[in-house]
C-alpha cells in the first residue's frame, strides 16, 4: 500500500495530520496489520490499518464489516480490544476491505513469568467476553459458531486432511456422532480463535484481544476447548486445567459439551500439529519440539475421547 493512501487515511481522522512511519505489527499471522504513526496539531498518534486476506470464498467486506461492528460491541462492554476508527468494506481508501483501529500497545506472551496469574486472566476475560448480551441485529453480523467450527463435516478435501493425522478419522466420526447429541446452551459471543497469538499484555494484564473476523455466536465451550488444546499442545496441561478452573469460577457455571468441542478443535491443527511451531517462534523463542508438540496434540485428543464417551485409540489403518 503507496504511503500515499496512508496519507489518506490519516487525514480522514485528523486534518492536516503528517505520516511519520508505517511499520508492520509483530506477530500478525493472517492479515496485513500495519501500524501507522503521525503527527498531529495535538501531538503524535497511532492507529493500525487492518486488510484482509483472500481465504476461501470468504467474503473480505463482510469480514471488515463484522469485525468492526464487534469491536465497537466490545467497546460498550468493557472488554480489552482495539477502538473501531474507519470500515472500508469495498476497499476504496485502504485498496482493498479492512478497517482502522486505534493502536494497543502490548505484546503477545507464551512463557510468563507468572503463570498462575497469567491464566486466571485469560479465563477472566474470555468470562466476561462470554457474559455479553446479544441483539437480534448484533447476532444478525456474527457467524454461528456452532455451524463455523465444524465445517470440516461437510468438506471431504478437510476430511482426507484429517485423516492424514493418526487420530484424524476417529476424531472426524466422533464429531460426527457426537453433533446431534450435544446439550444445548443459550448462545454467547464466541470468537473462535482465542489463542496466545491473540492476546496482547503489559504489566502482567491484558490489554487487548484481537482478530475478530471470525466472531460468532453459539456455545462458548469451543473458545474454552480452543485455547486448552495450544495450551496442552505445548506442553503445559497442568495450566489448560487451571485455566479450565479459573473459567468455571469467573463464569459461574461449569463448561457444557467441552470434550466434544476439544475434538472439533483438534480439526484445526490436522493433520500437522507441529505446524504452529514457526508462530510460537515468532512470538518468544522457546525449545519447541516438533515430536514432543505431536505427542501432546494426540495425548490430548486420547483424554478428549474418553471424557466425549468414545474410544481413546488411535485409529485402525490396518
Amino acid at each position: 500500500m503507496a504511503d500515499s493512501t496512508y496519507q489518506n487515511v490519516i487525514r480522514q481522522l485528523d486534518e492536516g495530520a503528517k505520516l511519520q512511519e508505517v511499520r508492520p505489527l509483530p506477530g500478525s499471522f493472517s492479515n496485513e496489520s500495519m501500524r501507522l504513526a503521525y503527527e498531529t496539531a495535538v501531538g503524535p498518534k497511532q492507529i493500525v490499518v487492518r486488510r484482509y486476506a483472500v481465504f476461501g470464498d470468504y467474503d473480505r467486506g463482510e469480514k471488515a464489516e463484522r469485525e468492526f461492528k464487534t469491536l465497537a460491541l466490545l467497546q460498550k462492554h468493557h472488554i480489552p480490544a482495539p477502538k473501531p476508527l474507519l470500515l472500508d468494506t469495498s476497499g476504496a481508501l485502504l485498496g482493498s476491505p479492512g478497517i482502522v483501529t486505534s493502536f494497543v500497545d502490548g505484546q503477545q506472551i507464551i512463557r510468563p513469568a507468572n503463570q498462575a496469574a497469567w491464566v486466571v486472566e485469560m479465563a477472566q476475560t474470555l468470562a466476561h467476553i462470554h457474559t455479553i448480551p446479544l441483539s437480534a441485529a448484533e447476532m444478525d453480523f456474527l457467524l454461528d459458531s456452532n455451524e463455523e467450527v465444524v465445517w470440516f463435516l461437510r468438506n471431504d478435501n478437510a476430511k482426507e486432511k484429517m485423516c492424514e493425522h493418526p487420530d484424524g478419522r476417529s476424531a472426524w466420526q466422533a464429531v460426527q456422532d457426537l453433533l446431534p447429541t450435544i446439550q444445548p446452551v443459550p448462545p454467547t459471543l464466541v470468537h473462535i480463535d482465542y489463542w496466545l497469538g491473540n492476546i496482547l499484555w503489559q504489566d502482567g494484564c491484558i490489554t487487548a484481544v484481537l482478530d475478530w473476523e471470525e466472531a460468532s455466536f453459539g456455545d462458548p465451550g469451543y473458545d474454552v476447548a480452543y485455547l486448552r488444546l495450544e495450551l496442552a499442545m505445548l506442553g503445559t496441561e497442568q495450566l489448560a486445567h487451571a485455566f479450565l478452573e479459573a473459567y468455571v469460577q469467573a463464569s459461574g457455571r461449569p463448561v457444557a459439551n467441552l470434550a466434544f468441542w476439544e475434538l472439533a478443535a483438534a480439526a484445526r491443527f490436522m493433520p500437522d500439529p507441529e505446524g504452529m511451531i514457526p508462530e510460537w517462534q515468532t512470538l518468544q523463542a522457546g525449545p519447541y519440539s516438533a515430536t514432543t508438540v505431536r505427542q501432546n496434540f494426540s495425548n490430548f485428543i486420547a483424554s478428549a475421547k474418553v471424557r466425549a464417551g468414545v474410544m481413546g485409540k488411535k485409529d485402525d489403518r490396518s
